[in-house]
């Protein structure tokens, strides 16, 4: 009997595991390393491949779609903005709304005075040219997949967190472009397609966020955010603003020295 069990055991060994777990472990593994090979840094691109973001921007200036999706994007990141510095400062978050005329309204919960609610309604209008900013630098420095990897898991969240269809079908849209591009981008091209999309979608923000700081400057809406931080402190609404001019101007200064770094 014991003779017996060990050329059982010998010849199950020499078997080898079951066919359909092995030919599993490969596919999982591949899956993996490809993830992380699209979330590691690869070496800068060469600026004189970049002309996506050329081409990005430029459909947003000629083609009223396209610029009304930058404009959708901008207000996305603001009212992300919002919802994800509320957090960090310890508010809730209940969910946002993107609305028809391509205004947002994110929903925290927390005290109704204090620091963490101004910084909250602070957050929301600089947060365009700081994600642009750093999207574009990012791109310049190879990590346009850092980038899209990190934007995916944030739009997954903001799915969850959707409280109407209009703004889950938007999210789901950018969240399927963004999917394809960090998956497929630099492999169906002969050119850093990631960076330069990345780098074009980071310049849009950025444009964005001087528009938006130029509509609110020119909005009666007592319940827009610079005077809703006037009605919380003693600080005028105006000041409020031009904390955002300030943010906008050092984003741009930032991204105007890198690029002209490249030439």
């Amino acid at each position: 009997m014991i003779s017996t069990h060990a050329i059982d055991t010998t010849m199950l060994a020499a078997a080898g595991p079951t066919p359909g777990v092995a030919a599993a472990a490969p596919g999982a593994a591949g899956f993996w390393d490809g993830v992380l090979a699209r979330v590691a840094a690869t070496t800068p691109p060469d600026p004189r491949l970049l002309w996506p973001a050329a081409v990005v921007v430029a459909l947003a200036w000629a083609l009223p779609v396209v610029r009304r999706w930058a404009r959708a994007l901008t207000t996305l990141v603001h009212e992300a903005g919002h919802a994800v510095v509320g957090m960090l400062v310890g508010r809730r978050f209940h969910g946002f709304v993107v609305a028809g005329d391509l205004s947002g309204r994110a929903v925290t919960s927390g005290r109704s005075r204090g620091p963490g609610r101004c910084i909250t309604a602070w957050a929301g209008y600089p947060m365009p040219a700081i994600v642009g900013a750093g999207a574009v630098l990012a791109a310049l420095s190879g990590w346009a997949g850092a980038v899209l990897a990190v934007a995916l898991v944030v739009l997954v969240v903001l799915l969850a967190m959707s409280r109407s269809v209009r703004t889950a079908v938007l999210v789901t849209l950018c969240g399927a472009a963004v999917a394809a591009l960090w998956w497929w981008g630099d492999t169906t091209a002969a050119v850093p397609l990631r960076a330069g999309v990345v780098a074009g979608v980071g310049l849009l923000l950025l444009a964005g966020a001087w528009e938006s700081l130029g509509d609110v400057a020119r909005s009666r809406d007592g319940g827009a955010d610079h005077r809703t931080l006037g009605a919380l402190t003693p600080l005028p609404a105006g000041f409020w603003w031009l904390t955002w001019t300030l943010v906008d101007a050092g984003a741009t200064w930032l991204v105007v020295r890198a690029v002209a770094e490249l030439w």
